[in-house]
């Protein structure tokens, strides 16, 4: 089977894209020892929607039977209206926004949460989080990246914060360019609200930037938390902050460690990129590896490339033996995956860590975090 994986391995989303790019890798390494012979063929988006249109189609022509991407919603969305042009299944490694699920589309498959769902289990578990420590914040504030994700994450936030009976007012938001270089206006209007917990919704690169002004404005609320978006897990962003990326917290979909198939991909991983640690490629690469293994195990039940019997077998599929957390891996009417589970989880010592639910964690959540220059 031939699988086109589309995502952006340049640009300023390189940096998950590449991540991702490694599920990948050993996809093709690894499936085929269980049984699902793939060939996968490659392509960049360059972190640009319009390039991710003509690279799904350029994958199409090249014989890909099947797209898998494309790690951000906008990118994910210029695919998806090519695959329903064309009649070729998508499956939807990462993107959130709603609106994917909800054109009508015969062709797309979503393994990954909706921003709802994203947010939903967010906002639960840092209920959670408060309730375990024994300490609430009474305020809050709200930072996020403007772009499609961002907004659907925002959007989501507005909807769901009335009925969740938060123990705060709803946050003020304030967004800004995810390209941008500089946030420190940003983080100064969040420091002038008095709020004792930042939300935020970012990836790699403006997370950096947000702790780092936070660090050097001494900004010190009780906790750093986002209900569901990349970057305070990413390998980079321990690298660059070192002790300050610590105790941030991430509520979010995360592979089961004690899941045989994880441990599988993880020894691969360590086989094929031995200098690096699993923990800070593991969400991008999980669901990166259960995309695909979604896509080869409809082939295989399917017997063809056939887009019409392929689109049926995708719609029939029910995998148990799978990475992250959460259900088996079925699809609704819509193409929606909606057993996926969060956890909770906390940076320590630079490693991601599963602090709830209480059932599934490796340690304590520490809530308050200790402030910026109390840290070892």
């Amino acid at each position: 089977m031939k699988v086109g994986v589309l995502l952006p391995r340049s640009g300023f989303l390189a940096q998950p894209g590449q991540a991702c790019q490694r599920g990948a890798d050993i996809a093709q390494t690894l499936l085929p020892q269980l049984g699902f012979p793939i060939e996968i063929l490659g392509a960049d988006t360059e972190s640009n929607p319009d390039v991710a249109r003509s690279r799904t189609e350029k994958l199409i022509q090249d014989g890909a039977q099947v797209i898998v991407g494309a790690f951000d919603s906008g990118q994910t969305t210029a695919a998806a209206q090519v695959c329903e042009q064309r009649g070729v299944p998508l499956v939807v490694n990462i993107a959130s926004a709603p609106q994917l699920t909800e054109q009508g589309y015969r062709t797309i498959f979503r393994n990954f949460p909706t921003s709802s769902a994203l947010v939903g289990n967010g906002l639960a578990l840092m209920k959670d989080l408060f309730a375990a420590t024994g300490k609430t914040p009474k305020s809050a504030v709200f930072l996020h990246a403007n772009d499609t994700f961002g907004q659907a994450n925002k959007a989501a936030l507005d909807k769901l914060f009335p009925t969740l009976s938060m123990p705060f007012a709803a946050p003020e938001a304030i967004s800004y360019d995810p390209k941008a270089q500089d946030l420190a206006v940003e983080v100064a209007k969040a420091r002038a609200t008095g709020a004792e917990l930042v939300i935020v919704t970012t990836r790699a690169n403006d997370a950096i930037m947000i702790v780092r002004e936070m660090v050097k404005q001494r900004f010190e609320p009780m906790a750093v938390v986002s209900p569901g978006s990349p970057g305070m897990y990413d390998e980079q962003f321990y690298k660059v902050l070192g002790k300050y990326s610590d105790y941030c917290i991430t509520n979010l979909p995360w592979y089961d460690p004690k899941s045989a198939l994880a441990q599988q991909v993880g020894k691969t991983f360590k086989e094929k990129f031995p200098s690096d640690r699993y923990e800070g490629y593991a969400f991008n690469i999980g669901f990166t590896f259960e995309a695909i293994l979604v896509a080869a195990d409809a082939f295989k039940r399917a017997g063809t490339g056939d887009p019409a019997v392929l689109l049926d077998a995708l719609r029939q599929t029910n995998l148990s033996e799978k990475i992250m957390f959460g259900g088996p891996i079925q699809f609704d009417e819509k193409g929606q995956n909606n057993a996926i589970a969060s956890a909770c989880v906390q940076n320590f010592k630079l490693r991601p860590t599963v602090v709830l639910p209480k059932a599934s964690a490796e340690a304590d959540p520490v809530f308050p975090m200790p402030g910026w220059q109390k840290r070892a």
